[in-house]
């Protein structure tokens, strides 16, 4: 009997609805329908909630081809994790953009080099492009840090993608507006998630 089947008649031999298993387990009830229709296996902490709750070991549980596919599962998982921890990270550091002296400005005949907060004598137009992407990589890396659980398909998939292709725009900007500080820093960000994400691949 594989998993699925097992958690299903355990869960019918308790009387138990999913939605009532998950909230014993601490889990979606989309998770539980996931397992018992053989779409998915749980991570290790939950399969150990699992055992304990139905009072029987993690071996009575799962065949020995299902604890291997269980960890390699767990361990995609974990690397998605750390993924989306740099990932976040990196991009939530490009906040320095507001307040470091990484963008010049001339004043003078002289280029002074100020913060993007303190950019005032570039064109409205640069300015108001270097607030919208330097906001939407940061914005961008709260999300991926806060929704690192978050198991919409849509998001999985393209969360990093979008990631790179946010500072592909940014370095880009940097470069055709004259800011090689911005540029070569946001371009060591895209750098090392150009080599974890395909790592990852």
């Amino acid at each position: 009997m594989e998993f699925n089947e097992k958690l299903q008649e355990l869960r019918k031999q308790k009387g138990l609805t999913q939605e009532a298993l998950a909230q014993a387990l601490f889990v979606s009830r989309t998770a539980v329908s996931k397992w018992e229709s053989n779409r998915g296996y749980p991570n290790i902490e939950s399969l150990k909630a699992i055992a304990k709750f139905f009072s029987v070991t993690i071996d009575e549980l799962l065949s020995g081809d299902e604890v291997l596919s269980i960890a390699e599962e767990d361990g995609r998982q974990k690397e998605m994790h750390f993924v989306d921890l740099v990932f976040g990270l990196l991009d939530c550091s490009a906040a320095i953009f507001f307040f470091l002296p990484l963008f010049g400005q001339k004043a003078d005949g002289i280029v002074y080099e100020v913060s993007l907060l303190s950019l005032d004598a570039a064109a409205l137009y640069l300015r108001t492009g270097y607030f919208v992407v330097v906001t939407g990589i940061v914005v961008w890396g709260v999300l991926t840090l806060a929704l690192q659980n978050c198991g919409n398909q849509f998001w999985q998939k393209y969360k990093n993608k979008i990631s790179l292709v946010l500072n592909i725009v940014g370095v880009l900007l940097f470069i055709i507006s004259s800011q090689p500080y911005a540029a070569v820093l946001l371009f060591i960000f895209l750098l090392i998630k150009v080599m974890i994400y395909t790592k990852k691949r």
